[in-house]
């Protein structure tokens, strides 16, 4: 196993907070002492279930949220929302390799709007789908259940998946960030970090937490 030498990084995800006041939600991770904030963004035709929309980012600016967005495209065709989301003030875009666009192209193009790019795999997509974009993004996502709903159980057999990426990232010099997302909290984040994630995506364990800022504060510690 490969341990990340990056620092771990919590962002909590928007999913799980309060609906009815998503600027409460934020304003309850950066209190916790969090710097990021994941926006998983649904269709509803990619994954079974609608969420956000870019003016939720807008609101979320307009109330102040100086929080690092994570902005996460569940969208069957991410290339054509990628200016939208970067408007509404994401820093880092997340798109999925499984729909068939110019992967590449909408990757330099959420760099050319000035955001970080990501690129994202479910869990039935291998680490090869993503190899040769891996020195032009700057966080590679591992999904580590099915995307559509929170709250779903972590899959163990996705770490084979970071080892490998972790793997490709050492061996090559590359500076990628690793990221998880699905069933992350404190007893299978550290599974994840061993295996070379460092950014971790979590939501229900989040705010379920009794104590929210030493939540934060172990994540950093992994």
């Amino acid at each position: 196993m490969i341990v990340s030498a990056l620092t771990p990084i919590l962002a909590p995800s928007i999913l799980a907070g309060d609906h009815a006041d998503l600027a409460a939600s934020a304003h309850v991770v950066a209190e916790a002492g969090a710097a990021w904030i994941h926006l998983d963004i649904m269709d509803g035709h990619f994954v079974p279930n609608l969420t956000f929309g870019p003016q939720m980012l807008a609101a979320l600016r307009a109330h102040g949220s100086k929080l690092f967005f994570d902005t996460h495209l569940m969208l069957a065709e991410p290339h054509k929302y990628v200016e939208a989301f970067a408007r509404a003030g994401a820093n880092l875009i997340s798109v999925h390799i499984e729909p068939a666009y110019d992967h590449r192209a909408t990757l330099q193009r959420i760099r050319e709007l000035g955001c970080q790019c990501g690129i994202v795999l479910n869990p039935g997509t291998p680490a090869e789908a993503v190899e040769s974009l891996l020195p032009i993004v700057d966080l590679v996502l591992v999904m580590t259940v099915q995307p559509g709903f929170g709250g779903q159980p972590f899959r163990e057999d996705m770490l084979a998946k970071l080892e490998k990426l972790s793997g490709w990232r050492s061996a090559r010099g590359l500076s990628f960030r690793l990221e998880v997302d699905g069933g992350i909290d404190l007893k299978t984040a550290p599974l994840c970090r061993q295996a070379g994630a460092d950014t971790f995506v979590a939501g229900t364990s989040f705010f379920k937490a009794q104590d929210r800022p030493r939540f934060v504060a172990a994540f950093a510690q992994l």
